[in-house]
């Protein structure tokens, strides 16, 4: 029973960077179908659900990874706690700050300074998510987390609705994140610098987290029989009605993580996760699950070599140019793949096959590490 419930959680949460991947890494977002991309603001799509999934599972992770820790005595789960998010974190900031130079465009190489690199980001919310939500269950358990739920949502929703509005200028996140980052340090991917892995929102991302681990200990105790699969799949139900009721006043936005996002997210990973369970435990099909497990095993540095795989396709240029504003700029190898290889099957196809070409890239190098039985633990 304990196997095929690791397995479970393991092929979810595989296909959780299976996505992620590939919704991160396409050839062109400007010829991309509309579920691989972020709504542009209020609005849910597919690859909105992707990041807090991995947050999901991340909390799915912590509810096993704490009860070897819990053994080991406070200090040393701290010490594993803080030196996990650290880490994690420093590696997010180092990636955007990758790879350390800028190309001019006469093809010179400048050094790109520390004073303009984004400061928070996908790894750095994880980092922190993760060191808060396992603080809060080492010091007060699953009614802690319970606790901080209930109480961070409502506090968060209060302060948004108390302090600003759900526009892009206008939201209270916005405001706190210029306020003590700056501009120069936020994400500048939205026409004006604004970072939707702000510091406020934070805060309601942790219970992204806390309900990962709120699951995985709720199978872990009843099993993962018809009963646990039929109540999940209620939570999930209930919680997705609550999103849409919720939405008619607190917009579902992703770049906000509103309180009816969070409910929307949620719920869906809770009927998703159950469906999985049933699939591979109930009806026995697990022919499909290797593939998965690989990236279940080695999930944050397979997620990394993404990341750092598609930054250097982006910026080393494969010697070729193209006019641009009546200047010659060097093309990427990124783009020359792109063009040449997947672009010839049309624009939007080539888009998702570059994307899943990405993945497939880095699920072999998992696969390799897999088989030497090689877990790369961060």
């Amino acid at each position: 029973m304990q196997q095929q419930r690791y397995l479970s959680l393991d092929v979810f949460r595989g296909l959780a960077v299976a996505v992620m991947i590939v919704v991160n890494s396409l050839g062109s977002f400007d010829t991309a179908w509309s579920p691989l991309v972020h709504a542009s603001w209020h609005g849910f799509s597919l690859t909105d659900l992707v990041f807090p999934t991995f947050l999901f599972v991340t909390g799915n992770a912590i509810y096993f990874s704490m009860q070897k820790y819990e053994a080991m005595g406070s200090s040393a789960v701290l010490r594993k706690i803080f030196k996990r998010s650290i880490t994690i974190f420093l590696i997010g900031y180092i990636m955007y700050w990758f790879p350390f130079f800028n190309i001019t465009e006469t093809g010179e190489y400048v050094f790109r300074p520390l004073s303009n690199t984004r400061i928070l980001g996908v790894l750095q919310r994880i980092a922190l998510c993760y060191a808060i939500a396992a603080l809060v269950i080492h010091y007060f358990k699953a009614q802690g987390a319970v606790w901080y739920i209930g109480i961070s949502l409502i506090f968060f929703t209060l302060v948004q609705w108390a302090f600003g509005d759900f526009t892009l200028q206008g939201n209270i996140g916005h405001k706190i994140d210029m306020m003590i980052l700056g501009a120069q340090h936020l994400y500048q991917g939205e026409g004006q610098p604004f970072d939707p892995e702000g510091i406020l929102s934070t805060i309601p991302s942790v219970v992204n987290v806390l309900a990962g681990y709120l699951t995985a200990r709720f199978i872990s105790q009843k099993g993962n029989g018809y009963e646990t699969i039929a109540k999940l799949m209620i939570a999930g139900a209930i919680l997705l009605l609550a999103a849409q009721w919720s939405d008619l006043f607190v917009p579902i936005n992703k770049k906000l993580w509103t309180i009816s996002y969070v409910f929307q997210t949620i719920g869906l990973d809770l009927l998703i996760l159950p469906i999985i369970i049933f699939v591979i435990d109930h009806l026995g099909q697990k022919k499909w699950t290797p593939f998965f497990e690989v990236f279940g095993k080695n999930t944050l540095f397979i997620y990394i070599l993404s990341e750092v795989l598609v930054i250097m396709m982006y910026w080393i240029p494969n010697g070729a140019y193209w006019p641009v504003a009546g200047k010659a700029q060097p093309t990427s190898v990124l783009s020359w793949i792109y063009d040449h290889v997947f672009r010839i099957t049309g624009d939007y196809t080539g888009s998702f096959l570059f994307g899943v070409w990405v993945m497939l890239t880095c699920w072999l190098v998992g696969y390799i590490l897999h088989k030497k039985k090689i877990y790369i633990k961060v």
